[in-house]
């Protein structure tokens, strides 16, 4: 393979994705919780939120062309996340509702980190 065109291990885009929900659920928490006052750079929620769905996609993608079956298992098992990712917008932010649709992301980041970590252990 020429050195252009290497695959990198899907794994690291696994942790990217996590880091970045990580990071956005921190923050939003925190702004609920009213230790951190965001009216004057709200974009950073914002930004963190279009971190986090490229960086799912992108391990999604990766994962789904990935070398070995446990790559593609973790791309499947973070796949279900897209949905309430891209409810989200839609449901409104100063609810109840918006704190409880974004932890429903949670299992399948964790998921899918676990099986691409294992994956990676392998290789």
């Amino acid at each position: 393979m020429a050195h252009g065109s290497r695959r990198r291990n899907p794994a690291s885009l696994f942790v990217a994705a996590a880091a970045v929900y990580a990071a956005n659920c921190m923050l939003g928490a925190s702004v609920a919780a009213r230790i951190v006052d965001t009216r004057n750079f709200r974009w950073l929620h914002h930004l963190l939120y279009i971190a986090t769905c490229t960086s799912v996609g992108a391990a999604v993608v990766s994962g789904s062309v990935g070398r070995s079956r446990q790559d593609r298992r973790a791309a499947l098992a973070v796949l279900p996340a897209a949905v309430p990712l891209a409810a989200i917008p839609y449901l409104g932010t100063h609810t109840r509702r918006h704190p409880l649709v974004a932890l429903t992301v949670a299992p399948f980041i964790v998921a899918g980190l676990v099986l691409s970590r294992s994956a990676a252990d392998r290789k």
